[in-house]
């Protein structure tokens, strides 16, 4: 592998994380808020977190 692709895979591993960090965040602090609606916040935070791994995964494969 050459330099310039592992450091794109690196930005891609951060941006990832990162994101789904934010989200996994996020939805816990509006559980904390609204505990009777766990289930839809739930669902959207796993929807939201696959739709960011695809990104990472097709830009991984992409560098």
């Amino acid at each position: 592998m050459e330099i310039p692709v592992i450091v794109g895979s690196g930005l891609i591993v951060l941006g990832v994380g990162l994101g789904i960090g934010k989200i996994g965040g996020a939805a816990m602090e509006a559980i904390a808020r609204q505990p009777e609606a766990y289930g839809k916040i739930q669902t959207a935070m796993l929807i939201a977190a696959a739709l960011i791994e695809g990104i990472g995964f097709a830009a991984f494969f992409l560098a």
